[in-house]
C-alpha cells in the first residue's frame, strides 16, 4: 500500500511539473510574442513630443557639420536665426502658413510647366530700361526657402542669398538700381566700389549661355555693349541686369575669383528680404559647375528641424561620409537643371503601399530644395493618405490647410504617436523620414500630413524640403549620385 501510494505521489508530481513547465513555456512564448509585437510597433511608429515640432523664440545653432572649410550656416528665413530679422533676434513678421503653401503651389505649377513645355526659348531681353519678361519663365522663390550668407566683391560685402537646387543663375541686387530694387535687409551691393568687378560683353560666348540658364535670350546694352540677363519667376517677380564677373567669398579662407553672376538693376518681387539667389542647378553657369575644379561638383546640406535652429550647406569631397547611402540620379530629359530621383516604393507603418513603381516613373521625380511640400502622383498620395489616416484614427481631426487635407488637433496631447514613412529609391536605398519630415505644423490645433497630390499622374513627383529636414543630403554631381544620411544637423 505504501509503495502504491508513493508511486501515485511520484506520478502526480511528474504530471504537476509537466503542466507547470508547459504553462511557463506558453507564458514565455506569449511574452516573447508580445515583445516582438511591441518592438515592431516601436520600429514602425514615431513617439513624438509635440514641443519638438514647435519653433523656439530664440536661435539654437547646430553643433554638427561636415569637417570642411567650405561650410555655410543654413537658416530658415522666417526664424530667429535669420539675419533678415530685427536686431533682437525676433522675426519682423510671420508669414501665414496658408500663404507659404499657396506660394509653394505656384512654384510647383511652374516646375511642371517648365518641364513640359521647355519654356522661354522664344523670349528675349532688349535694353535694360525697356525690358519686359514673360511670366512663363523662371521659378517661384517661395516663403519656405533657406538662406546662406556669402561675400561678394573686393572688399567683400556680405549678402544673404536663397540657395536653390532648382535654379542655375546666381544673382543679387546692385546699385545704382537703375530701374527698381525691392527692400532687402543687407546693404545693396555696389559694383563701383569693388576692384574685382567686370561686365561680360555681348559678344562673349558666355553671354549666349544665358538662354538655357534663364529661359530668355540675353540682351545687349547699346551704350556699353554689356551682356544683359533677365529672369522672371512664377509669381511675376523678376530680375534684370548685367551679366558679370566678381570675386565670391564662400568662407574666410575659400574664395572663388571671376565668378559669373547677375548684377540686378531692375528687380521686383517677394524675395523675403534676401539680396538674391545662389543657383545650385546643373547648368554650366551654376555655382556647382563654376566651382567644379575646386569642389569636384560635390555639395551637401542639412535643413534644420524647425525655423529656430540652423543647418549647413557645404562644398567639396569632405562633405561625404560613411553613413550615407547613395542612389543614382535619374535622367530628367525635359529639364536638365533639375536633379532626378528614381522612387521605387513608399511604406507607411512598415507596410509597403500597393502602388507600382511605374506610377512614379510616368512623370519622373526630382528633389528640390525650394519646394516645401512633397508632391506625389494622385494614385500614390491616395494610398499614403489612407494608410496614414488609419494609423492616426484615435486622434481628433482638424480642418484642411490650403493644399494639406489631412490635419489633426493635437492641442490636448504632450506626446503622440505617428506611423513611420519610408521612401525607397533605386539601388536599394531606403530613407526613413523623421517626424519633422512627415508633419507640417501650423499650430498645436492644426498638425498636418506634409504631402500633397499632383493634379495628374503625368506631373513630376517632387521630393520637397520638409521631407529633407535633419537629413544629410549629398549631391555628388560628378559621380551621378545623391546620398542620404540620418541625423545630419546634430
Amino acid at each position: 500500500m505504501t509503495i502504491q501510494m508513493s508511486s501515485f505521489l511520484l506520478a502526480s508530481l511528474a504530471v504537476f511539473f509537466f503542466f507547470s513547465s508547459l504553462e511557463k513555456s506558453f507564458a514565455f512564448q506569449a511574452a516573447r510574442k508580445e515583445d516582438t509585437e511591441s518592438n515592431n510597433l516601436h520600429q514602425y511608429t514615431h513617439l513624438v513630443h509635440l514641443s519638438s515640432l514647435l519653433p523656439s523664440s530664440s536661435c539654437s545653432s547646430s553643433t554638427k557639420g561636415p569637417k570642411t572649410k567650405a561650410s555655410l550656416e543654413v537658416v530658415h528665413k522666417h526664424g530667429p536665426c535669420s539675419q533678415l530679422n530685427d536686431h533682437d533676434g525676433k522675426a519682423k513678421s510671420t508669414t501665414p502658413h496658408s500663404d507659404i503653401l499657396n506660394q509653394d503651389k505656384e512654384r510647383v505649377k511652374y516646375i511642371n510647366s517648365r518641364l513640359s513645355k521647355n519654356l522661354g526659348q522664344d523670349s528675349s531681353v532688349e535694353e535694360l530700361d525697356s525690358a519686359t519678361l514673360p511670366a512663363k519663365s523662371g521659378s517661384l522663390i517661395g516663403s519656405g526657402n533657406y538662406f546662406v550668407v556669402v561675400g561678394l566683391g573686393t572688399p567683400k560685402r556680405d549678402l544673404s542669398l536663397i540657395f536653390d537646387t532648382g535654379s542655375d543663375l546666381t544673382w543679387t541686387q546692385c546699385e545704382p538700381c537703375a530701374r527698381s530694387c525691392y527692400k532687402q535687409q543687407d546693404v545693396i551691393f555696389d559694383p563701383s566700389k569693388s576692384t574685382s568687378y567686370s561686365n561680360i560683353t555681348c559678344t562673349s560666348a558666355l553671354c549666349t549661355q544665358l538662354s538655357t540658364a534663364t529661359g530668355n535670350d540675353p540682351g545687349c546694352s547699346a551704350s556699353t555693349k554689356a551682356c544683359i540677363y533677365g529672369i522672371q519667376y512664377g509669381d511675376s517677380s523678376f530680375s534684370v541686369g548685367y551679366f558679370s564677373r566678381e570675386r565670391l567669398t564662400v568662407t574666410a579662407t575659400d574664395v572663388v575669383d571671376n565668378f559669373l553672376f547677375g548684377c540686378g538693376q531692375n528687380n521686383q518681387g517677394l524675395f523675403g528680404g534676401s539680396a538674391g539667389l545662389i543657383g545650385l542647378g546643373r547648368h554650366p553657369i551654376s555655382f556647382v559647375q563654376q566651382t567644379a575644379a575646386k569642389y569636384r561638383k560635390i555639395f551637401s546640406y542639412c535643413l534644420p528641424s524647425t525655423s529656430s535652429s540652423t543647418g549647413h550647406l557645404s562644398f567639396g569631397p569632405a562633405a561625404t561620409g560613411r553613413y550615407l547611402k547613395y542612389t543614382p540620379f535619374s535622367t530628367i530629359s525635359r529639364g536638365s537643371s533639375f536633379y532626378g530621383l528614381d522612387i521605387t516604393a513608399i511604406a507607411v507603418g512598415g507596410v509597403k503601399l500597393p502602388v507600382s513603381s511605374s506610377t512614379f516613373s510616368t512623370g519622373g521625380a526630382i528633389i528640390d530644395s525650394g519646394t516645401v511640400i512633397t508632391r506625389l502622383p494622385p494614385t500614390a498620395y491616395a494610398a499614403l493618405r489612407s494608410a496614414f489616416r488609419q494609423g492616426m484614427s484615435k486622434y481628433p481631426s482638424a480642418g484642411e490647410l490650403s493644399i494639406l487635407d489631412t490635419c489633426y488637433d493635437l492641442s490636448g496631447y504632450k506626446v503622440f504617436s505617428i506611423p513611420t514613412i519610408e521612401f525607397s529609391f533605386a539601388g536599394g536605398v531606403t530613407v526613413k523620414l523623421p517626424p519633422q519630415g512627415i508633419l507640417f505644423v501650423a499650430s498645436t490645433k492644426q498638425v498636418c500630413l506634409a504631402f500633397a497630390a499632383n493634379g495628374d499622374d503625368s506631373d513630376v513627383t517632387i521630393y520637397g524640403n520638409v521631407q529633407q529636414r535633419t537629413i544629410e543630403v549629398v549631391y555628388d554631381v560628378g559621380g551621378g549620385r545623391i546620398g542620404f544620411g540620418a541625423g545630419g544637423c546634430k
